[in-house]
This record gives structure tokens, C-alpha cells and sequence, in this order.
């Protein structure tokens, strides 16, 4: 693994008096994709909140670039590097694509966004067609690729996407993971949380495994594709038929 940008050490997180992460710990890599797949109620989504900064932690520590960040607000992680397309899209409806796009450069100190504008309509043209439309009357695979486009304006150093093939149709899908690899090719280091266990698997360099708060099993991405277990819990026993 390369030098580690983003680490979880031990991290507990509540909601009430249920404890969603049971002491989770993993290491992001400079310019890897890691992975994490699992179940409903895992904790993966919890997991990237708490990366964020939208969900406080009860013990352990969250690092980034060697800094404690566990006590950080979530606007100033932003500025920091890290930022997330969340589950749901959750792009603003009544804005046009490029209204949407411009809340994604909210926290940043320099408001020249030319440069990020070329990467997002290169890697996404259909935004560029669509920049005067309102968010709400895209397509979903179109939200989705606003969504992504608008974390991207931040300048992350990570990128924290939350089931990005959500509700997608199969071709949809296909070229939205083709795009994360684009991203992560630029430098862009990404952690993935995604239902679709074959394509996020195929598209890693690393994984981890989540089950009820934990982390049960990591390894090199290529390993769970093969692990017996894991084809059984998650790809169904046949990578091909997600591929």
C-alpha cells in the first residue's frame, strides 16, 4: 500500500444508545480506490458520515494526512481535501447543473473554478449540454453524474462516494464505474461504498468487508473476488453475472 492519506483507528460511532461502528479501523492509500461492501446496516454509510464530519465520534480517531481530524467540523474537512458524493445524490432540485456545480467550491478559499469546470464536463458531457437545466428534471444517471461533478469542484484529495449505481440501469452503471476510474487515474484517491460488491471489487485495489459495525475481512481486492466467502455473502457465487 502507498503512503496512507486516510485512517479509522478503533473508530466508535452512536445513533442513541445503538452503537452503529464497533470499533472500526482501515487505511486509505494515497491514489488507491479502497472499497467497502457489505450488507444493509453494515455501517458503510455511517462510516463515509463520519469521514465527513456529519456524524461525531464517540472513541477512536479519524487521520488525515497524519492529523487527528476526529474533532474537525465537516466544512472545514472540506477544506481540508475531503469530500463526499452522498447516497441518494441529494443534488438541489431547483438549481441548474451549473448552480449545483458552484455549491461544490462553497468552502474552497479560491473561487476560480475553470479548471475543475473542464474536468467535470470532460469526464461528464452530458452536464455540459445540460448546465442551464434545473438539477431536478435530469435523469437519475445524470444526477448522479452531478452529484459526482459537484464533489469534484472541491478539489478533494479523497473522494468519498456513497453508492454511486444506486437505482442505475445496468449500462448506467457500467460506464458510472468506468468514470471512477478516470477520477482515481487523474490522482484523485477514492473511497467507495457500493451494493454492486462485483463491479466495486473489479475496480479496487483494496477492500474491506463491514457486517453489523465491523470490519469482518480486508485484503487486496482481487483476493475477495476469489474468497469463497464473500462470493457466497455478496456476488451471488458468480462474479461474471454482476461484471
Amino acid at each position: 500500500m502507498s503512503e496512507v492519506v486516510l485512517s479509522l483507528e478503533d473508530v466508535r460511532v452512536h445513533y442513541g444508545k445503538v452503537e452503529a461502528l464497533k470499533g472500526v479501523s482501515l487505511d486509505v492509500g494515497k491514489g488507491e480506490i479502497v472499497a467497502l461492501i457489505g450488507g444493509n446496516g453494515a455501517g458503510k454509510t455511517t462510516t463515509l458520515k463520519t469521514i465527513s464530519g456529519l456524524r461525531p465520534v464517540t472513541s477512536g480517531v479519524i487521520r488525515f494526512e497524519g492529523r487527528d481530524i476526529s474533532g474537525v467540523p465537516a466544512h472545514d474537512r472540506v477544506k481540508l481535501g475531503i469530500s463526499q458524493s452522498p447516497e441518494g445524490r441529494r443534488i438541489f432540485p431547483g438549481m441548474t447543473v451549473m448552480e449545483n456545480l458552484e455549491m461544490g467550491v462553497y468552502a474552497r478559499k479560491s473561487r476560480n473554478t475553470q479548471a475543475e469546470l473542464d474536468r467535470v464536463f470532460t469526464l461528464f458531457p452530458r452536464l455540459s449540454e445540460r448546465r442551464k437545466q434545473a438539477g431536478g428534471t435530469l435523469s437519475g444517471g445524470e444526477q448522479q453524474m452531478l452529484a459526482i461533478g459537484r464533489a469534484l469542484m472541491a478539489q478533494p484529495k479523497v473522494l468519498l462516494l456513497d453508492e454511486p449505481s444506486m437505482g442505475l440501469a445496468p449500462r448506467l452503471v457500467s460506464q458510472i464505474f468506468e468514470i471512477v476510474t478516470e477520477i482515481n487515474s487523474q490522482g484523485t484517491t477514492v473511497l467507495l461504498v457500493e451494493q454492486n460488491a462485483a463491479q466495486a471489487l473489479q475496480r479496487s485495489h483494496r477492500a474491506y468487508v463491514m457486517e453489523t459495525g465491523h470490519v469482518i475481512k480486508s485484503a487486496v481486492a482481487k483476493e475477495l473476488l476469489d474468497d469463497e466467502s464473500v462470493r457466497a455473502a455478496y456476488l451471488g457465487g458468480d462474479v461474471a453475472s454482476r461484471s
